[in-house]
């Protein structure tokens, strides 16, 4: 369609083009054969009209230069997350030997799967030469996003002839996937009740002597833990809080096969979860690392450094659920990859003999499984419960989240 239209606007401008010769040709031999006062001032205002269309398309619009800012973000980077809008700011430089009446701008966005936005709009120039627009972005899901070079479009001051002109200003951004905040992860919590043997090895970790600072006293602290300058300061009992050992290690397998998912949907809400988990392993320095099962197995190795954590979430930002072939054949290709004695948390909608076997894979390689079963199954909320209870039986702790922001609540840390 687009193709098409830049067809008709082409042939349209060619029209126009040979009206203007066929004019001043018309009045050439008017003055050839007529003569007079008459034809030749006719022949004179042609002539010069001629000159100021000709003029206007070599070194009028086609000489417009101009460059974009993004105003949603300070810095030189331009990151938002899904869900934002961007506003975007273009300065428009004219040849100032030219007026123009107004201009028409249109602007094209792609996003790297190809998709596309169009803008157009229109702009009036100032005096000098110069010429602003500013403009709003509909709400962006997460992806790459580049703008390809911007089409300025004017009319003489008769709107007679159509003039044309492009420049390329560059701007690319990332939109980054969503995120919820997770206060508390029962997983990592040394005072959880929940069976399972993340629960005994979390217990397990003992204090260091490394005051990492003051909680709110809990009936049965020792006397020796209280902290009575922060109690005399707050008026309530503060008890002393002590770092702990380092937790083991921990890998988010995120299942990105497309036989695995119903809808875009449920994939971007498992991708949203598997970022909302980074940000909570950067925050509590817990050494995370991530796996994808894309068409292309890729390996972000545990690690609690902000560098190598941007990373992982830079990778969230274009990934495509295109995989494909047996979940456990693909993992045991990696197998050196996860490091026994760590955490395998596998995020996918699967609640089936596959799901079962990956984390059954999980366990012979000494690994301890837990699953985040994302999106509404099929069978309804009497069978997630029944799953569930199945990975109970096995010693395997499951969640379901059917939403974002259940995921809070489902990790233990929402608010009772």
């Amino acid at each position: 369609m687009r193709a098409l239209l830049n067809t008709w606007r082409s042939s349209l401008r060619s029209l126009k083009l040979w009206r203007m010769a066929s004019l001043w040709l018309i009045c050439l031999l008017y003055l050839l054969f007529q003569g007079g006062k008459t034809s030749f001032m006719l022949f004179a205002m042609v002539t010069l009209l001629a000159g100021y269309w000709l003029l206007g398309s070599l070194v009028g619009i086609r000489q417009i230069k101009g460059n974009r800012t993004m105003l949603s973000l300070e810095g030189e980077q331009f990151l938002l997350q899904a869900g934002d809008q961007a506003q975007i700011k273009l300065h428009l430089q004219l040849p100032r030997l030219m007026p123009m009446p107004y201009i028409i701008v249109r602007e094209v966005m792609k996003r790297h799967n190809g998709d596309s936005w169009a803008f157009e709009d229109s702009v009036v120039p100032q005096v000098r030469g110069e010429a602003e627009l500013v403009y709003n972005t509909p709400a962006l899901e997460r992806g790459k996003y580049e703008f390809v070079s911007t089409e300025c479009t004017s009319e003489d001051i008769f709107g007679l002839m159509e003039h044309r002109g492009t420049f390329q200003a560059g701007g690319q951004f990332c939109v980054l996937p969503r995120t919820v905040f997770i206060p508390h992860w029962q997983l990592y919590s040394r005072n959880s009740r929940l069976p399972g043997p993340e629960t005994a090895m979390s217990n397990s970790r003992r204090e260091t002597t490394q005051i990492n600072g003051v909680r709110d006293y809990v009936y049965g602290d020792r006397i020796s833990r209280i902290h009575w300058n922060a109690t005399a300061r707050t008026g309530t009992w503060k008890s002393k809080e002590f770092e702990h050992e380092s937790l083991p290690k921990t890998v988010l397998v995120l299942d990105a096969h497309k036989s695995s998912y119903a809808s875009s949907q449920q994939f971007e809400l498992a991708v949203s979860v598997s970022a909302s988990l980074l940000e909570y392993g950067s925050r509590e320095r817990i050494n995370m690392g991530l796996c994808t099962m894309g068409r292309e197995l890729r390996r972000f190795t545990p690690a609690e450094g902000y560098i190598e954590r941007q990373q992982m979430i830079h990778h969230l930002v274009d990934i495509d659920v295109d995989g494909d072939g047996s979940h456990r054949g693909r993992l045991e290709e990696i197998r050196d990859f996860f490091p026994a004695g760590s955490f395998f948390i596998f995020i996918s909608p699967l609640a089936d003999e596959t799901a079962m076997s990956v984390l059954n894979w999980a366990k012979t390689r000494q690994m301890t499984p837990y699953q985040i079963e994302v999106g509404v199954s099929a069978q309804g909320k009497t069978t997630r419960s029944y799953w569930q209870s199945v990975l109970h039986n096995q010693g395997i702790r499951a969640v379901h989240i059917s939403s974002l922001q259940d995921l809070p609540i489902a990790m233990g840390g929402g608010l009772a």
